[in-house]
């Protein structure tokens, strides 16, 4: 760290560092809180989709008993087979996003199968869908996370260190200088008495 020059120069240097600083942390702060809202509302969306898997998965329970029949292949019955991602930019983050995501259901006969597997498919397609949405949800709330946490570092050393640390060089710098003009008031003063006693 280099050190503190106490010159006239360096106290205008000190000044307009701390004006920029004084100028730039609203700017960062606000960003922080408009940041922590998204957050919120992330976290209120995520909440949402965990709540609708939650009762899709209570009507198959309490619906469809009948699944517990081994005899009956309901696999692969649905799969997702394409999900598209894109980007959505947030105060300045890249967030992903889902455009599309398509789920195929496996051909089946209504006359081999019973009446309940069309709700069954149903269900099954929707939790799919959720579940594909909560997947996106949580790497949302991990980015978001993330920029919080470096805007909440940047705005703590702009406010508890570099703001402070010029202030302290601002202070230091005009004591110096105001001893030193101080101190050549005395030196003149002295030198002009010794002119006139010379004088005398």
């Amino acid at each position: 760290m280099s050190k503190l020059l106490l010159s006239k120069a360096s106290l205008h240097k000190e000044t307009h560092k701390l004006s920029v600083y004084r100028q730039y942390l609203p700017s960062l702060d606000l960003k922080r809180q408009q940041l922590i809202i998204e957050k919120n509302r992330i976290v209120a969306e995520m909440a949402e989709t965990e709540h609708e898997i939650a009762v899709c998965e209570r009507f198959v329970i309490e619906n469809l008993p009948m699944l517990s029949n081994r005899d009956l292949d309901l696999s692969g019955l649905v799969k997702i087979t394409k999900v598209t991602v894109g980007e959505e930019n947030i105060v300045g983050i890249q967030l992903p996003v889902i455009t599309e995501v398509v789920v195929l259901t496996r051909p089946y006969s209504n006359y081999s199968y019973p009446h309940w597997v069309d709700r069954l498919v149903k269900e099954l397609a929707a939790i799919l869908k959720l579940k594909v949405t909560l997947t996106v949800q949580r790497k949302r709330m991990e980015i978001m996370e993330q920029a919080v946490k470096r805007l909440t570092q940047k705005v703590n050393l702009f406010d508890k260190v570099l703001i402070p640390k010029a202030s302290q060089n601002i202070r230091k710098i005009r004591i110096f200088l105001s001893d030193t003009e101080r101190a050549g008031v005395v030196r003149a003063k002295i030198t002009k008495q010794n002119r006139q006693l010379r004088d005398l």
